[in-house]
């Protein structure tokens, strides 16, 4: 595959004469030679119809999500032969996708309009999000172990074959791994090519009765292909990898999830590290919100820095309860993210009854560690307006605690998994002030050797407290003056959501119900605000 010139090779080959009023491209795998698929076989693999600036295209693609299509970018592109780059957003032209149907003489499956594209930056991988779900049809799965040379791999694609110019049904064909690149694998088929209007197709890998993607036709030699020169006999392709883009592909399938949730009805959130992620890693800073029926979501942290898409997943930690029934969490008071240590970050939570719970770990198979650091009942902790937990001492993790009392009060507890509520120290004494701090959070935003206390007032005024610790607050950094939009702001916390290096961006739920976000707050203030939802 080393003399392959894929871009060369491309343009040479996927500049194709009009066929039933479609121009098509190179294409993901549709064997020269190889058989039609069973009826219902790889039902996944779609038949892209594309028109763009006054032409017709057709290629393939996989069903890797009931609304999300994987392909080749450049099937989108303005000259896909050139450069297979293509913007975010909108089609240039109407798009269609038929799912599910093998043989497209047939009327199974469906056919839907693509909404949608997102492409990969730098590889020639776009994924497709489709205008409604389909149905019927299991998506197939992406390949999370490296592609090896000496593979075999199942290539399959709507493409023509070598004696039909448009087959109307699915093809596939075997293919042996060549070569295998950072971004690429080179494939080449016996008595099987890669032709025009497979381009985007899958490459799979079939195992023990299970089925992955782990790559996408790129470009092809296309030797052997109806209409390819006689002389030109190389059945080669070169195809995007799909195998290392588990994570982004579940990334973009998960965008529309988390947009359309109903944040209006989000009344607590709290941040920290509770499917893995850590500062300065691959995956990001994730979240737990509580909803007004009591139902707790954790939602997974991205691992790249698109600060319009933070998130990836997302994990039921406890439903709301059945009619009639009830739930503890009807009666949460607040929450905070904290790390303890020892595994993934937990959370505290102070509930209706002055009780004080310390969940040393949560992940997405609940909450662990349980501990009481206040029992129930208690006449203190009823006067508790809001927590935070962060990093206010020495030490690396975020275990100490801020408090603000309906008396103004304002203290700290530190290192609570030793020491749990038992070392009080008043930051400030009782005042006409701080029982109008409607919202506080623990963050990261000035650079000092402690973390900062972010401050939501009633009047809409937002400050920032730099370096916070035992001595007390030091200093007052007006974010936004007083009778601000942030007089909306219902509920915020910091975490470290894009840059992932510290907790410096602010996540805000708004009385409207929308979502937005602040990344990289600091000294000088906010600086960008980007829309999550709603």
């Amino acid at each position: 595959m080393s003399g392959i010139r894929p871009r060369r090779a491309w343009m040479t080959l996927t500049m194709a004469a009009t066929v039933a009023s479609s121009a098509l491209l190179t294409g993901s795998a549709h064997a020269v030679s190889g058989e039609p698929a069973k009826d219902g076989t790889y039902a996944f693999t779609v038949k892209l119809d594309i028109e763009r600036d006054g032409g017709k295209r057709s290629c393939s693609g996989a069903l890797v999500d009931k609304q999300w299509v994987l392909t080749a970018a450049r099937c989108f592109a303005a000259d896909p032969g050139k450069d297979f780059r293509i913007d975010e957003g909108a089609p240039k032209g109407k798009a269609t996708a038929t799912i599910g149907r093998t043989d497209l003489s047939g009327t199974g499956g469906s056919v839907t309009d693509i909404a949608e594209l997102v492409p990969y930056a730098g590889r020639d991988l776009v994924m497709a999000r489709l205008a409604k779900p389909v149905g019927g049809v299991t998506p197939v799965a992406i390949g999370t172990n490296p592609v090896a040379t000496g593979e075999q791999l199942t290539v399959a694609g709507f493409g023509r074959t070598k004696t039909e110019w448009v087959p109307n049904t699915l093809h596939t064909a075997a293919f042996t791994v060549d070569e295998v690149q950072n971004t690429s694998i080179g494939i080449t088929g016996k008595d099987a090519a890669v032709c025009k209007g497979d381009t985007g197709g899958p490459a799979l890998r079939e195992s023990g009765g299970r089925v992955e993607l782990v790559a996408v036709n790129s470009a092809s030699w296309q030797g052997g292909c109806l209409g390819t020169d006689p002389a030109e006999t190389r059945t080669g392709a070169v195809d995007a990898r799909v195998d290392d883009l588990g994570a982004w592909v579940q990334q973009v399938r998960y965008r529309p999830v988390f947009a359309g949730a109903p944040w209006e009805k989000a009344t607590h959130i709290a941040s920290g590290y509770f499917t893995g992620g850590s500062a300065g890693g691959t995956r990001h800073m994730d979240m737990i919100v509580r909803w007004n029926d009591a139902e707790v979501t954790l939602y997974q942290g991205s691992d790249d820095k698109d600060p319009r898409h933070p998130f990836s997943a997302e994990y039921q930690l406890a439903k709301r309860p059945d009619p009639g029934k009830t739930s503890i969490w009807q009666y949460a008071k607040q929450i905070t993210g904290a790390s303890f240590g020892g595994g993934t970050d937990g959370l505290v939570v102070r509930w209706g009854d002055g009780e004080l719970t310390q969940y040393t770990h949560v992940d997405k198979n609940g909450f662990h560690g349980e501990k009481q650091l206040a029992k129930a009942k208690n006449t203190l902790w009823p006067h508790a307006q809001q927590i935070t937990a962060g990093r206010y001492t020495a030490n690396a993790q975020r275990d100490d605690m801020i408090v603000t009392w309906d008396d103004g009060r304002v203290t700290f507890y530190n290192d609570l998994d030793t020491n749990g509520v038992r070392t009080e120290k008043t930051l400030v004494q009782k005042n006409t002030t701080w029982s109008h701090a409607d919202q506080i959070s623990a963050g990261e935003f000035t650079g000092k050797k402690t973390a900062d206390l972010f401050v939501r007032w009633s009047d809409g005024e937002v400050t920032v407290y730099p370096g916070v610790d035992a001595a007390g607050t030091h200093g007052e950094i007006q974010i936004r003056p007083r009778k601000s939009f942030w007089i909306n702001a219902t509920v915020v916390t910091a975490g470290a959501f894009v840059a992932n290096d510290r907790p410096n961006d602010v996540l805000v739920r708004w009385a409207s119900g929308k979502v937005t976000l602040f990344p990289g707050l600091d000294a000088a203030g906010l600086h960008s605000e980007v829309g999550l939802g709603n």
